[in-house]
């Protein structure tokens, strides 16, 4: 069956990733046998002779000629990159990539490296990274540590279901029905303190892909996270899954930079603000995650 195959590819391309690695050129050329919508991502024009006084971040990339950038690398759509290729692509790469040029790195100045989200705050910290762009929310226990410019995307927890399932319209309609998620999870928890559906029929595995594979071959009957991961899985076919479109919590995406960075923290406020108001941003979102058939809102910078 190819939708399962394409899942289960999914999975063993995920585990197979390594931990860093230098930009490829990503691509909004849907892979073959899957959907996709005539968007094409934009250009960045490369800034020159940048400074950005008072941020010792940028004073390190500049010194080295290169800038590190932390991000994810298993998340379709978002931040995901090809096991044979080693290209990255998604809404969050273009995001960092479009900060990176407001810098003034070009896509051959960048290496990416890969942080699992436990360890976004130390890697920050440390200095292993300038800037950290994936799937990151905003909140007042990680501003104690680090900071964030953005939000770059308002997000929520959603349902993905399968494209012709009629019965699921709502959390609210999940009762006898079976809910994935990843074991531990904020998502899961949700479900299973509001009581959304029996605990008999609450799924857990270690990884979303799990999860969307046991949807395709009808072992669970919906998959919850964030409605952005969720977007992206079905950005790979949406003539098989569709993501329900009424998120139940709020999730503001943020760039996590240095806690007392205020300087580069301005700077890239001012980039996504830019993006914002010129189209880049709805432009990004329409050749990545917007390739499921859903639609975003603008975020608001917090600019705090």
């Amino acid at each position: 069956m190819r939708i399962r195959t394409l899942a289960v590819g999914l999975l063993v391309g995920g585990l197979a990733l390594t931990a860093c690695g230098k930009e490829g050129t990503p691509t909004d050329k849907p892979a073959e046998g899957q959907t996709g919508n005539a968007a094409t991502l934009p250009e960045y024009v490369v800034a020159q002779n940048v400074d950005v006084a008072g941020s010792a971040a940028f004073a390190k990339a500049k010194g080295a000629k290169k800038i590190t950038i932390g991000v994810k690398d298993d998340q379709p759509g978002l931040g995901k990159k090809d096991a044979t290729t080693g290209q990255y692509s998604g809404f969050d790469i273009e995001i960092a990539r479009m900060v990176a040029a407001s810098l003034g790195f070009g896509k051959d100045q960048i290496e990416y490296k890969a942080i699992p989200s436990a360890n976004r705050e130390q890697a920050i910290t440390n200095g292993d990274v300038a800037y950290y762009v994936g799937t990151y929310t905003i909140n007042d226990k990680r501003k104690a540590q680090i900071s964030f410019a953005g939000p770059y995307f308002q997000a929520g927890q959603d349902l993905l279901i399968r494209a012709d399932d009629t019965s699921i319209t709502s959390k609210d309609t999940l009762k006898g029905k079976k809910v994935c998620s990843v074991t531990g999870s904020t998502p899961i928890q949700n479900v299973r303190t509001q009581k959304l559906t029996e605990d008999a029929n609450i799924v857990e595995f270690q990884g979303y892909s799990q999860c969307v594979d046991k949807l395709l071959t009808k072992d669970v009957d919906a998959v919850t996270t964030d409605d952005a991961i969720l977007k992206g899985f079905a950005a790979q076919d949406k003539s098989a899954m569709k993501v329900i479109g009424q998120p139940f919590t709020k999730e503001p995406y943020g760039i996590g930079l240095g806690h007392d960075d205020k300087a580069l923290r301005d700077k890239i406020n001012d980039t996504l603000q830019k993006a914002l108001d010129d189209g880049t941003w709805q432009k990004i979102y329409d050749a990545t995650l917007g390739k499921s058939g859903s639609t975003a809102t603008k975020p608001t910078l917090e600019k705090y």
